[in-house]
């Protein structure tokens, strides 16, 4: 049986190149070591299904449970790279399928040295001892939530119990800044990835109406985006309508819209491992009512705003500040804010916060959160979301708009636009 692939992948020379940049950063002597994520059980014999460590993947294209990848690093950042598989045999294949040779390997690595799992503490024992510093993989992102130990955390774990002399550094830090700027094959998956979200999305708009079921929506949108050779949403999507707008990460999709009720859908398509990002909200009739319209029209326009000073060398963190300024202007005009309360703020108001809780922007990649550095300023190659909202739960309106935008030279591209923006353009759509 030959193992194939749903997506076109990225070449192999890509992922050669990934490999060169981060051992130029190392010093001589270093060993880097990085694992597939883990199966996760269910109950009985059951598992959830296998979802790539992000790293991994960028390092060597491998979307295969109980992959290693092994890089011992020379002088000038010359190194000799070894990935290790699980071995298949005929069980394997009658009851999971195919799983890669060492060819296969190969061919989508560029890594020459493929063996089996089984070499792996053989390996550790020959090269940790030499080793003037282990890199392992330690996820170091600040909003991390760490309810279970990972595969990379509890074998740097084991390693560090074996071999307390050697030193260890974390990945982490470098990974993330590589991964921060895209190389133009990953902005071509991320194209298509955006895409598809967005011409499902398009496909289905005409057909929601009252009565409609969230599931059903999903179900719709599963459909549209698996037909263009997705492999699954890239996240679970939020499918939320009426007072459920407000939540921000809804995600039950359980009941059916009414009439006059607003739905949200903050939905994105995976192609070959990397993610779109996109929420649209609609009225679930065709039709806005003269608030609603308001309300949105003043998501667009701060959305509008963020694009316009999405620019090479503005700060992260003075760019969300700006777009709290113009949000706060929207506000006072739709009334919910006071122009004493912003003006008691005006370098920073943070009143906008009852209304619009979240960030602007998330850098977007092989993680829909994609890894970042601590500290950021946007640069060409970046991919970004931007997604501002307002949340008026005692109205039953939470409107988000959200598109993904790539950041070039002389200004930016939005990667789904395919989808509509503008309140007129949705209720042609949706036949009004």
């Amino acid at each position: 049986m030959t193992h194939t692939l749903r997506y076109e992948p990225i070449p192999a020379s890509f992922y050669t190149r990934t490999r060169d940049k981060l051992a130029a950063q190392l010093p001589a002597g270093s060993l880097v070591i990085v694992h597939a994520n883990d199966i996760y059980p269910t109950n009985a014999d059951g598992t959830l299904a296998h979802h790539q460590n992000g790293n991994l993947f960028y390092l060597t294209g491998i979307d295969q449970e109980e992959t290693v990848l092994l890089m011992r690093v020379g002088e000038n950042g010359s190194h000799e790279d070894t990935l290790l598989l699980r071995e298949t045999n005929e069980h394997i294949v009658i009851w999971e399928g195919a799983r890669l040779t060492r060819e296969t390997a190969t061919q989508l690595s560029g890594v020459q040295d493929v063996r089996w799992t089984d070499e792996y503490n053989a390996l550790l024992a020959a090269w940790v001892p030499t080793a003037k510093e282990l890199w392992l993989e330690t996820d170091n992102h600040p909003r991390r939530l760490t309810y279970v130990q990972t595969r990379n955390e509890r074998m740097a774990a084991a390693l560090k119990a074996s071999y307390p002399d050697v030193k260890t550094s974390s990945v982490y830090p470098l990974l993330a800044a590589m991964r921060l700027v895209k190389e133009p094959e990953e902005i071509e998956q991320l194209r298509r990835a955006c895409r598809i979200t967005g011409e499902g999305f398009t496909e289905i708009l005409p057909g929601i109406h009252p009565g409609m079921g969230e599931w059903e929506m999903e179900a719709a949108l599963s459909a549209a985006y698996i037909r263009r050779r997705a492999r699954k949403f890239s996240f679970h999507p939020i499918i939320a309508s009426g007072a459920d707008t407000c939540v921000l990460h809804y995600i039950t999709n359980h009941k059916e819209c009414q009439e006059g009720d607003l739905i949200l859908f903050d939905i994105g398509a995976e192609y070959g491992g990397y993610a779109g990002d996109m929420t649209r909200t609609v009225p679930a009739n065709g039709k806005f009512t003269p608030r609603q319209r308001a309300v949105y029209d003043a998501v667009l326009a701060a959305h509008r705003y963020a694009i316009s000073i999405m620019r090479p060398g503005v700060d992260k963190m003075d760019y969300e500040r700006r777009i709290r300024v113009f949000m706060a202007g929207e506000l006072v005009k739709l009334g919910l804010l006071t122009q004493e309360e912003v003006d008691a703020q005006p370098e920073n108001p943070l009143c906008v916060r009852k209304y619009f809780m979240h960030g602007t922007s998330h850098s977007l990649g092989l993680d829909v959160h994609d890894v970042t550095p601590d500290s950021v300023v946007f640069a060409p190659g970046q991919v970004w979301t931007v997604e501002p909202g307002i949340y008026i739960p005692e109205e039953n309106i939470g409107i988000r708009i959200e598109t993904d935008i790539l950041i070039l030279e002389d200004g930016t591209e939005d990667l789904i636009p395919n989808a509509p923006l503008d309140a007129d353009d949705i209720e042609r759509l949706m036949g009004v």
